[in-house]
């Protein structure tokens, strides 16, 4: 079987083929995000007759229809859609979309004279000597090069015979331009998706390198009978407005059929609920609805059953495409829905996450909701499913469960959950089960500490040490009203315990001193009061104000706080007397104690 195979055809071809659907384009409604003097350059090329590249085409699979009629299956743009938008800007003289959908125009002037091309502007539009916009040529209203060129001449006083030549044979070249032809590589229909992929990346090396959720979002929006572009469209928006909600005006301009869609008017309450937590990319929302609806986790399964494969039967039959997009058309909705996702939220957050920086595997998130809205979907009771999500969302970022075949890992606990209510299991006794395997003694005892040996204060382990924190409503390092919560928050420093100057003046290089038992959040004036002295020097100091009831260092002002709060922040009692000789042993102890206020948090979800 040939991967693919390679045509050349013309540009006007193309743009026909596209108008009547023959080829979809499915970024054609999304962003446009090359610059007009990109497009000016690419018709420059295609003047001259120099190379512009390749498109990339995928055919869908041909499917049986409900008459025993084999439909023939649409041909998919996936690569070149930037190019066939410009041509379609500057020749058929179509408005694109810009990065804040709104529409443009794209003006591409041409000088016949000096044969120069430009992005058209006011300057160029009061010069004679130019055709402000080309696509009056290209429009089947042209009046004809005669009698254009004949205008032209008496405006521009040309009298010359030869020059006038000239300009006709140069308007003759310009309007060849739609004759001129692409390269145009198109894969074959029985690839799967990892091998779309691959080759893709191969032919495109120097390019953009699409993931598998680009193809899948492109063989849905190539969708124009089942309600594809519906769904590409509530995906995109809600995605684009949860970052740019200043663009909400634009969509309602510019869109107004589908923002008074029930689709439209189903996101819109994302511009009036900014959080930091968990903005879902296109992929991310692609893939929750594709878990939890379908209990499926590889991408290829989705656009095998978008594209009408019936895996039982080993065919692909249309009914299969109908009732998929119709599947994903409901799942996707559910994934948006306000209260769905305010209230995943909340349970993330009721396990101490408040920000997006804590939470260091998306993939652990992805799952989570996916979990809510399927135990959800199963009319599983609120208490049992916020509990199972919570722990089962720690668990995973504990044993980092989704950082390998993290598809194959995905469909595995889908299905752990769905065998297990098919048989009359709760999801709690699933959960029970899988922390009996992964979280035993050699765990808390073994991987955890040595999770917490890391350089980096984006470690996972760290990350959920404050979140435990957050849990527990524990006060920053030597504060005594500044919570870890305000901390994080607002944004308060990573402390060294051991000061990184004094490590630093002790020889100790960034891999020794960035140790993330190392780590506490504390304000900002208690870091930099503590300089770089050594833990015993500037805790003798807070020994000294809690002895005199005058603080200098932090707010502690008793033995009593000062000892809570080294508990809270997992910190050695002998730590008030530690020099650059206790540094390793502090580290070892610190990680003990660090991964037993991780093991009592978890254990408190």
């Amino acid at each position: 079987m040939a991967l693919y195979t390679v045509t050349n055809y013309q540009v006007s071809s193309i743009l026909s083929w596209i108008q009547s659907g023959e080829i979809a384009i499915p970024e054609i409604q999304r962003p446009f995000v090359w610059k007009g003097t990109k497009v000016r350059d690419l018709i420059d090329s295609l003047y001259w007759g120099y190379p512009v590249g390749y498109l990339i085409i995928w055919k869908n699979h041909s499917v049986t229809l409900k008459d025993g009629t084999i439909s023939g299956g649409k041909k998919i743009l996936i690569d070149g859609q930037q190019r066939i938008t410009a041509l379609r800007a500057a020749i058929s003289g179509l408005p694109v979309i810009d990065e804040s959908y709104r529409e443009k125009r794209i003006l591409i002037a041409f000088n016949p004279q000096t044969e120069k091309f430009e992005v058209s502007n006011a300057a160029i539009e009061k010069d004679s000597a130019w055709i402000p916009d080309i696509s009056e040529i290209f429009s089947p209203k042209f009046v004809g090069s005669r009698r254009f060129l004949r205008k032209y001449c008496e405006i521009n006083k040309i009298n010359d015979e030869d020059l006038a030549d000239k300009l006709d044979d140069r308007l003759t070249k310009l309007k060849q331009i739609a004759t001129n032809t692409f390269g145009s590589i198109e894969l074959n229909d029985e690839l799967d998706i990892d091998q779309v992929t691959e080759i893709f990346i191969r032919i495109n090396s120097q390019g953009k390198h699409l993931s598998q959720a680009d193809f899948v979002m492109s063989k849905i929006a190539a969708d124009s009978d089942n309600g594809g572009r519906l769904i590409r469209k509530t995906i995109d928006y809600f995605c684009h407005l949860q970052e740019k909600p200043e663009d909400l005006s634009n969509f309602k301009k510019n869109d107004t059929k589908f923002m008074n869609s029930p689709e439209g008017k189903a996101i819109v309450w994302v511009t009036k609920n900014q959080q930091g937590l968990f903005n879902p990319k296109y992929d991310d929302v692609l893939r929750v609805a594709f878990t939890f609806k379908f209990q499926l986790g590889k991408l290829a399964q989705l656009v095998g059953k978008l594209s009408g494969r019936n895996y039982s039967e080993r065919t692909y039959d249309q009914q299969t495409v109908v009732d998929s997009f119709s599947l994903l058309h409901d799942a996707v909705l559910d994934v948006v829905n306000q209260s769905n996702f305010q209230r995943f939220l909340m349970i993330i957050k009721s396990a101490g996450f408040l920000q997006a920086s804590m939470i260091r595997a998306r993939l652990a998130v992805v799952f989570a909701y996916s979990l809510y809205l399927y135990l959800k979907d199963k009319k599983v009771k609120s208490t049992e499913i916020e509990k199972t999500v919570r722990r089962w969302f720690v668990l995973s970022l504990l044993t980092e469960r989704y950082t390998s075949s993290s598809e194959t890992a995905i469909e595995r606990d889908i299905r752990l959950f769905s065998d297990a209510l098919a048989k009359g299991i709760s999801p709690l006794e699933v959960l029970s089960n899988v922390e009996q395997t992964k979280l035993n003694n050699d765990f808390w005892t073994i991987s955890l500490p040595e999770q917490l040996r890391a350089s980096t204060r984006t470690n996972t382990a760290f990350c959920i040490f404050l979140a435990a924190q957050v849990k527990k409503d524990s006060l920053g390092f030597l504060s005594s009203h500044i919570r870890v919560r305000d901390l994080i928050e607002e944004h308060g420093d990573v402390h060294h315990l051991f000061p990184k100057k004094y490590l630093i003046n002790h020889h100790l290089k960034q891999k020794e001193y960035n140790q993330v038992a190392n780590f506490a959040l504390t304000q900002t004036d208690i870091n930099i009061h503590i300089s770089d002295r050594s833990p015993k020097d500037y805790m003798a100091e807070v020994l000294s104000q809690i002895k005199n009831k005058s603080t200098s260092l932090g707010g502690i002002s008793s033995r009593q706080l000062l000892n809570a709060n080294l508990e809270a922040n997992a910190i050695p009692s002998g730590f008030i007397s530690m020099e650059i000789a206790d540094y390793q042993n502090f580290l070892s102890q610190r990680q003990k104690l660090m991964a037993n206020i991780i093991k009592g948090y978890y254990e408190s979800l």
